[in-house]
């Protein structure tokens, strides 16, 4: 199992060892701006109770979503269809921030409200049938820092690296057909995170 805990920040470099690529630029925005665009968001984004199906069930969740785009997209998610509300002004700001930033284009964002680490997001892939294949996802961190954590589908081997307030990971290439990520659960962690997944939706 690789660690990134410790080691400093390089977006140059992949974090994962194959069949994928990963780069986590670390802080792309101070502690003022990251605070200031995590309470806009807190208090300006349409939150809702993620509704999802398992074993024939519908289950409101604890975590807050919400789905934005250029266009009102629409995408099935856990099994159900949702459509996208249109970027407000910090979103399109974001949107340029992040392209700039990973030389990358999107037309959508997925943020996710965990009130605390008791809430967080089981292994999965991000592989949606609308989403474009092998497209670029541009996670933006915003609040709590927390635990990330990517296995591979085969050998299950695990990296494992801290999302920091204000911070940018971009995972593209093969990564989404060879690995599932995670948000672990961590008791120890009290307060909220607002994450932000720009990815790109195709008609």
């Amino acid at each position: 199992m690789l660690s990134l805990f410790d080691q400093t920040s390089n977006q140059s470099q992949n974090l994962l060892p194959f069949e994928g690529d990963a780069f986590y630029y670390g802080k792309v925005f101070s502690f003022a701006e990251a605070t200031s665009l995590y309470q806009n968001l807190f208090s300006t984004i349409d939150w809702q109770s993620d509704l999802i199906k398992m074993f024939g069930k519908e289950i409101l969740t604890k975590r807050k979503m919400a789905w934005y785009g250029l266009e009102p997209y629409e995408y099935t998610y856990s099994k159900v269809k949702k459509t996208a509300l249109l970027f407000n002004d910090t979103l399109l700001q974001l949107l340029k921030v992040v392209e700039e930033k990973t030389g990358e284009t999107y037309n959508s964002c997925l943020l996710n409200l965990y009130h605390d680490g008791n809430e967080g997001m089981g292994y999965h892939s991000d592989n949606e049938k609308e989403m474009k294949e092998y497209g670029a996802i541009a996670s933006l961190s915003l609040g709590a820092e927390r635990k990330f954590s990517f296995k591979h589908r085969e050998t299950k081997e695990k990296v494992n690296l801290l999302l920091e307030h204000g911070s940018l990971l971009v995972m593209k290439g093969e990564t989404q057909k060879h690995w599932v990520h995670a948000l672990p659960v961590s008791k120890r962690v009290l307060k909220p995170r607002i994450n932000l997944t720009f990815r790109t939706v195709v008609l």
